[in-house]
């Protein structure tokens, strides 16, 4: 099984940051990232703004009953009349103000120093509207309900397939979730194998490139670790298949 070339680490991060699978120590290396570099911004807008239409294939999924009570119950107790926070925070900050002067004294030589240097100038790298036609589908359930188990977008202009998993991470653990471009009377491609619960980036080549067009179907086949040795297709179920569609 070949596996397609891997996007850049600025192109895969870009992207996860846009998708929003990323956690909160990587979102905030994401942001500090955007701030220090407009290339990656832009490029970060760019994903957005292509992965946009992915929202409308989610549903919306309430809030059990109970959340907020429980993160209500969680949050430490304040006394009404308690105001020592209060009175240590204004002590800190009195206490700061006078060491305040001094540091902003220094700080204005540091500036006058600065004025006298000539400006740097940052351009900011605009996002490119998309040129080429995304393609999205919805990988439903191919036993029980028709539930969707997989989400899909493909970018023509980045050549590559977002691909993200609805199951429930470490989902079937003893087996794989591999995906399958299926186009015509040609046999499954492998695209690779997925996590349960999250998202991927997949880098497509050429040949594949050239089958991805509306009514061509994705699937996911469940195998054993490693994924389908057999060179026709999936050895193990099919359970979810989509057919691609424009947004």
């Amino acid at each position: 099984m070949s596996e397609a070339p891997d996007l850049t680490e600025a192109e895969a991060f870009a992207a996860e940051h846009a998708l929003g699978v990323l956690d909160a120590r990587e979102r905030a290396e994401a942001e500090n990232r955007m701030a220090r570099e407009p290339a990656f911004a832009a490029d970060v807008e760019a994903w957005r703004m292509r992965l946009a239409p992915m929202l409308d294939a989610v549903e919306p999924v309430p809030a059990p009953q109970g959340v907020w009570p429980r993160i209500e119950a969680q949050l430490p107790a304040i006394p009404a009349n308690d105001n020592s926070a209060v009175m240590n925070r204004l002590r800190f900050w009195r206490n700061s103000a006078m060491g305040g002067f001094a540091l902003a004294a220094a700080s204005l030589a540091g500036v006058m120093v600065q004025i006298s240097q000539p400006p740097v100038v940052v351009e900011k790298n605009v996002p490119v509207a998309p040129q080429g036609q995304m393609l999205n589908a919805s990988l439903t359930a191919t036993s029980g309900a028709p539930q969707p188990l997989f989400v899909a977008a493909y970018d023509p202009d980045r050549k590559a397939l977002i691909i993200t998993s609805l199951l429930p991470e470490k989902a079937d653990r003893d087996k794989v979730h591999q995906l399958w471009l299926i186009a015509g009377q040609d046999k499954p491609k492998s695209l690779g194998l997925l996590e349960s619960g999250k998202a991927k980036i997949i880098a497509l080549p050429t040949e594949a490139m050239a089958k991805m067009a509306e009514g061509a179907a994705l699937a996911v086949s469940l195998e054993p670790p490693g994924g389908s040795k057999s060179p026709d297709g999936p050895s193990g179920p099919v359970i979810s298949v989509g057919k691609l569609s424009k947004l």
